[in-house]
C-alpha cells in the first residue's frame, strides 16, 4: 500500500491535508497512481545493421569436392606381366610354306637375343618405329634383325579389366596368330599365361605372367 508523507494535497470536499488513500476528516478517497505502473516500453533505436542485405543461403548438402588428380594407373590396371620376344623357326617355315617359291625371300636370323617388354599402362603398340609417319611403339620390333614382314603399327596389347590383357590386329598387312589361329581384325582376343602371338615372317611374343 502507498503511503503519502503528511501535508499532501488537500482534501477537494473538506480541505483537510492528504495523509493517507482516505481524508481522515471526512472519509473521501483520493485518486492515486499506482507508484508501480510499469514504463512504457520505447522501441529500441534502428541500427544500420537491421536494413542490412540476408546474408546468401548456404546449400545443403555441400557440393562434394573434386577428387584429386593421380599419376598413377587406374585400380584394375594389370601388373606383373611381360612380353618375351623371341625367333620362332618353327612359324617361319609354316610361313613359306603356306606361300610357296613366289614368297619374296625372307631370311631366318641365326643367334637370335631374347628381348623382354615390361607390360604397362592401359595398352602398348606392337610394330617398327617410323618417324615420318609418328609411330613409336612400346614394343619396337624394328631389329636389328628386322623383320620385314612387320607393320609399322601391327599390333596392340591392351590392358583388361580382369588384371589381364588382349591382343588386337588393327589391320596388319600380314595378319596376327595366336597359339597358331589367325585372329580377325579389330577384335580384342583375351591371353593367357604361356600364350603366343606369332607376326611377321618369324617373330613370337610371349606374354607371361608374374
Amino acid at each position: 500500500m502507498a503511503i503519502w508523507p503528511p501535508g499532501g494535497e488537500p482534501c477537494p470536499r473538506c480541505g483537510t491535508s492528504r495523509v493517507g488513500l482516505f481524508c481522515e476528516t471526512c472519509g473521501y478517497k483520493f485518486a492515486v497512481q499506482p507508484p508501480w505502473a510499469p514504463a512504457t516500453p520505447v522501441p529500441p533505436p534502428a541500427s544500420a545493421a537491421s536494413f542490412s542485405s540476408p546474408p546468401a543461403p548456404v546449400p545443403w548438402p555441400p557440393p562434394p569436392a573434386a577428387p584429386p588428380r593421380s599419376s598413377q594407373p587406374p585400380p584394375w590396371a594389370p601388373l606383373g606381366w611381360t612380353a618375351v620376344v623371341s625367333c620362332d623357326p618353327l612359324y617361319y617355315d609354316a610361313v613359306q610354306a603356306a606361300h610357296g617359291p613366289d614368297r619374296a625371300v625372307v631370311s631366318l636370323p641365326s643367334g637370335y637375343a631374347e628381348r623382354r617388354f615390361p607390360l604397362a599402362g592401359r595398352q602398348m603398340q606392337i610394330g617398327r618405329r617410323s618417324v615420318s609417319r609418328g609411330v613409336d611403339p612400346e614394343i619396337d620390333l624394328t631389329g636389328p634383325p628386322a623383320d620385314p614382314g612387320i607393320s609399322r603399327l601391327h599390333a596392340v596389347l591392351i590392358a583388361t579389366p580382369d588384371g589381364g590383357w588382349a591382343v588386337l590386329d588393327p589391320g596388319s598387312a600380314n595378319g596376327t596368330l595366336v597359339n597358331g589361329t589367325e585372329i580377325p581384325t579389330g577384335v580384342q582376343v583375351p591371353l593367357c599365361d604361356g600364350d603366343r602371338i606369332n607376326l611377321g615372317g618369324w617373330t613370337a611374343i610371349t606374354v607371361h605372367r608374374g
